[in-house]
């Protein structure tokens, strides 16, 4: 008895130990992150620590549509515990053609990395680069380095105040949803909707969860009743990038470029930025044509 009653003890205890750890793990203190920053970040599916700097300081037009900040100019950057104990940063930073170099120097004499530079949209004014960024260490030294690096560009670096989401007026986001297959959210008076991939993605030896920028982004702006311009990306594996161009092609959805986000990514993904200007529903029909081209099809309508 006094054997069972020790063994029980001990039992109970490890369970407790293992119960205290794995709470510890899924909680990380991100307070000196958010400090160099300069604002708080926002928790994310897979313990990722996310922070957006939206680009409401430049007036982009594609035509005679002035871009929203949420449909395609939002910076961001996003934090992760890697497995060694250290953190996995990752990010996309929008920056005009003056901004690019001076920004690049400044992360990389703080040991972040670029794993891509290049066009999302085409034919925007003023041109607009993206700078995908990439590293691994201390938190809080990393996000210091990418505040330093913002400090010297004209993105607005203080948080805005709080407020409701500004709703995608004029479209009819409910039918979007349920032809799409995937539930959105408004935000900044656009309409986004993000599709995981049934994959597990990994850069080198780590787990890249949806939240850290590899889910198909699909953004709709409304312009005039009923109407709307889409942009986003569409996250494929190299079997899937030729089926989805011809689909968005037959379907009058542009692809405005094709490249990669990341450098050491397992399976190796694509990513395709694409520009639509119709009707909402016809664009939701060509964006689901697409995603059913892909392992990414819905079976339902899923959040």
């Amino acid at each position: 008895m006094w054997r069972r009653f020790r063994l029980g003890v001990f039992v109970t205890g490890w369970l407790m130990f293992l119960t205290v750890d794995v709470h510890a793990q899924a909680a990380p203190d991100w307070s000196a992150t958010d400090r160099a920053l300069g604002r708080a970040g926002t928790e994310q599916q897979g313990g990722v620590h996310k922070f957006s700097f939206p680009r409401s300081d430049l007036s982009v037009t594609v035509g005679d549509v002035t871009l929203k900040p949420a449909l395609a100019l939002g910076s961001w950057v996003a934090f992760r515990k890697a497995a060694n104990g250290q953190t996995m940063a990752m990010g996309d930073l929008v920056l005009t053609a003056d901004e690019v170099a001076p920004v690049m120097a400044k992360l990389q004499q703080g040991g972040v990395e670029q794993s891509a530079l290049h066009n999302h949209l085409i034919g925007e004014t003023p041109p607009v680069m993206y700078m995908h960024i990439m590293a691994k260490g201390d938190a809080a030294k990393i996000a210091q380095t990418i505040h330093d690096a913002l400090a010297g560009t004209r993105t607005p670096m203080e948080a805005p105040p709080a407020a409701p989401p500004v709703a995608a007026a004029g479209i009819d986001t409910g039918a979007i949803a349920a032809v799409m297959g995937y539930f959105g959210k408004s935000n900044g008076g656009v309409y986004q909707i993000s599709v995981p991939r049934p994959e597990a993605l990994k850069e080198g030896p780590d787990d890249v969860p949806p939240s850290m920028g590899v889910a198909t982004a699909i953004n709709f702006q409304p312009t005039t009743p009923g109407r709307a311009v889409t942009t986003g990306d569409f996250v494929l594996l190299p079997s899937e990038v030729n089926a989805v161009i011809r689909v968005l092609k037959a379907n009058g959805v542009s692809v405005t470029a094709l490249h990669s986000h990341l450098m050491m990514d397992q399976p190796h993904v694509l990513f395709m930025h694409f520009w639509g200007n119709d009707t909402a529903a016809k664009l939701a029909t060509a964006l689901r044509a697409a995603l059913d081209v892909t392992a990414m099809t819905p079976r339902r309508v899923t959040k």
